[in-house]
């Protein structure tokens, strides 16, 4: 269950990421509310994940997501920059992820072991 919360904390971050850059400085009020409600959604979930795993996971994880689908909104939506260099990090930080996320399951099943 902590990494489904990971994972919607993770997904809710780019949302409300993505609505700092739509709210204009928090000049817009609509976006503004949306992206106020978003962080406050997406920490309920990070902080009951944190419950359920390791912090230093939970965190690289919860962040990771967001950075990537971030940086993947604003290249592939907002109009940012695309390039080669771009793509291939946004990769490196996913399987980054994925890795985290592994060996804290291999750690766990090590630990069931002994």
């Amino acid at each position: 269950m902590g990494w489904i919360y990971v994972i919607i904390g993770g997904i809710l971050e780019i949302g409300w990421a993505t609505g700092l850059s739509l709210s204009e400085g928090f000049t817009r009020p609509v976006p503004s509310i949306i992206t106020a409600i978003l962080i406050l959604i997406s920490f309920y979930f990070f902080s009951n994940s944190m419950k359920l795993l390791p912090i230093g996971t939970a965190y690289a994880v919860f962040t990771g997501i967001g950075a990537a689908g971030t940086a993947i909104v604003g290249m592939f939506i907002l109009g940012d920059g695309v390039s080669t260099l771009k793509i291939l990090f946004v990769a490196l930080l996913i399987f980054g992820i994925i890795g985290l996320k592994m060996s804290d399951k291999e750690e766990q099943e090590e630990r069931g072991a002994q």
